[in-house]
């Protein structure tokens, strides 16, 4: 909640104050990152919904679109690898957060390349 907090002052603040609250919200995402890996299972809604959120922050306050992918496929992989050993309900709930995390992968990933695309100049004949 901490990163979520800075993350949300960060897009409305002014530049210093989105410089200070970018910082502070990256470290706290971090933190809750290592926390959640050491402690919750990869099909947590926690940890995904902070993969999801921390890989937000990463691709619309840093502009980092290969940190907000590598983190979204590392979630998704890592979650899909255990869904067939969960039980119904804990399955539905993670599915959900699970094909958000797989939109905004294939969302950045299409985008990045359409922005790489080289665009054809019309040329005149003067």
């Amino acid at each position: 909640m901490k990163g979520d907090y800075f993350r949300y002052m960060a897009e409305f603040g002014s530049d210093a104050e989105r410089k200070e609250n970018a910082d502070n919200s990256l470290e706290a995402y971090k933190v809750a990152m290592e926390m959640a890996e050491n402690s919750l299972a990869p099909t947590n809604m926690v940890r995904l919904g902070l993969a999801l959120n921390f890989s937000i922050f990463n691709y619309e306050i840093l502009k980092s679109i290969e940190s907000a992918c590598k983190l979204v496929k590392k979630a998704y992989d890592e979650a899909i690898a255990e869904l067939d050993g969960l039980d119904k309900k804990t399955c539905e709930e993670s599915i959900y957060i699970i094909e958000m995390l797989k939109y905004n992968l294939s969302a950045w990933t299409l985008c990045d390349e359409l922005l790489d695309l080289e665009i054809p100049k019309n040329k005149t004949n003067d």
